[in-house]
């Protein structure tokens, strides 16, 4: 059965860049109900059962009941998206990448302000509903991209792991910034843990 990643601070502690009804709901509310969903799913799909959710979703398309495709999908891109965007949320983390990460954002971005820019910039694009990502290949390099729905990227081709995502879905921001996706981004840079997505980065390359 799969959980939900138990959160290491209070639904308040993000403020005043992410507010405690925003955390609060995002968390017992949408996230719950991808995991349940998701749990149901596999319930009634006994091949399925015993598979990580990676496993789950780069093969997702293989999967030819339409409809339980459509639930893995939904659901099981929901569930490991929130994980790790909650994961990678903190007042107290790294406000800078360092080590093989910081290397290779330079090496491929030229500066850290720059892959910054880039990815909020695909957050802000991203039309309706979605997720920006910062992800690696096995190689260690990396790519910025963005995803409609839930999607994300493990579910293109395989290759490629994320490491750092932005949600812009609505419930993500808009009992606190409305319409203004621009602010919600410019915020989610000061709670970013970088010392969580270089976690992640090293885990990929594994």
């Amino acid at each position: 059965m799969f959980k939900q990643i138990e959160l290491a601070y209070d639904f308040n502690t993000l403020e005043p860049y992410i507010d405690e009804l925003t955390m609060k709901t995002h968390y017992t509310k949408h996230h719950a109900a991808y995991t349940n969903n998701l749990n149901a799913a596999i319930e009634k799909s006994p091949e399925l059962s015993g598979k990580t959710i990676e496993e789950l979703l780069r093969n997702v398309d293989s999967i030819t009941d339409l409809a339980l495709r459509m639930a893995i999908r939904n659901n099981g891109g929901g569930f490991y998206n929130h994980n790790l965007y909650f994961d990678t949320l903190s007042l107290s983390g790294s406000k800078e990448p360092d080590g093989e990460l910081k290397n290779q954002i330079i090496e491929s971005f030229e500066s850290v302000e720059n892959l910054k820019d880039k990815l909020s910039a695909a957050a802000a694009m991203q039309f309706g509903s979605g997720w920006a990502w910062v992800s690696t290949d096995k190689a260690g390099k990396l790519q910025i991209s963005a995803t409609a729905n839930q999607d994300n990227p493990l579910m293109k081709d395989g290759l490629l792991t994320p490491i750092l995502g932005i949600d812009v879905w609505e419930h993500a921001y808009y009992l606190k910034y409305k319409n203004l996706r621009i602010d919600y981004i410019k915020a989610f840079w000061e709670v970013l843990d970088w010392n969580k997505v270089n976690k992640r980065y090293q885990e990929a390359q594994v």
